[in-house]
């Protein structure tokens, strides 16, 4: 019963939301949130109400529970979305090295390690002509033409992360674009040696991380959800 009423408390909270985010229905919603879960795990109390036959125990709690889960469902909702908008998102790529050296699984499990979580991946063999776009503005360098030859020479595993600090943090699990400058224990200090394969690119600050997105992949091929992990990592559990 209390699934059902959640679920569809969920679908009527959107529709409230714009209408209602300054009332105190919001103001209350740790309060509301917390007694919806204890009305949801234990035996409500005998409440006399117009919603039901005076006695009838199951019917006062479904009211209960009812008259509970919309607030909280909207809190929940609300919570999570605010969390989201907090979290960035960062364009990762394995280059043509590191996926003809079997790096990929390494490379991943050094980012799910660190608690950032995978919402895009694919594997991609660049054109040229994308090569360039993604290199844009390196074109002036006298490297430029031989980056974008070294990323279309075969496929790339092209990636989004997302979490809180991903852009910055990403970049200092990757380390210095030479590897001999690189500190042991990043990605490129601890399985690169040459600046020429360095195996990886991570983008280097917000801005351009939406670039190489949107550069990278369509809107439908981002996935939002919600991982298990995350209260976990960040606390609100």
């Amino acid at each position: 019963m209390s699934t059902q009423i959640y679920r569809s408390a969920s679908r009527a909270v959107r529709s409230l939301l714009s209408a209602s985010k300054n009332s105190r229905f919001y103001s209350e919603g740790r309060t509301i949130a917390a007694a919806s879960a204890v009305s949801f795990t234990s035996k409500a109390p005998y409440i006399s109400s117009n919603y039901g036959r005076t006695g009838s125990g199951s019917t006062h709690r479904g009211w209960l529970s009812g008259a509970l889960a919309l607030p909280a469902a909207a809190y929940m909702l609300q919570e999570q979305e605010a969390h989201a908008a907090e979290l960035e998102r960062t364009f990762i790529a394995i280059k043509p090295d590191g996926v003809q050296r079997g790096l990929i699984s390494e490379i991943i499990a050094r980012f799910e390690r660190k608690g950032f979580k995978l919402v895009a991946i694919k594997i991609v063999q660049p054109s040229k002509e994308l090569a360039q776009k993604h290199y844009h503005d390196l074109k002036e360098r006298p490297f430029f033409n031989v980056l974008c030859e070294s990323l279309s020479s075969s496929p790339v595993v092209a990636m989004v992360w997302e979490g809180e600090g991903v852009v910055k943090y990403g970049r200092k699990l990757i380390g210095a674009t030479d590897p001999q400058k690189s500190e042991p224990g990043t990605i490129r200090g601890d399985l690169a040696v040459f600046v020429g394969r360095n195996i990886i690119h991570g983008s280097d600050g917000p801005e351009t991380a939406k670039d190489e997105i949107n550069l990278w992949f369509k809107p439908d091929e981002l996935v939002n959800y919600t991982s298990n992990a995350e209260k976990w990592i960040y606390g609100d559990n």
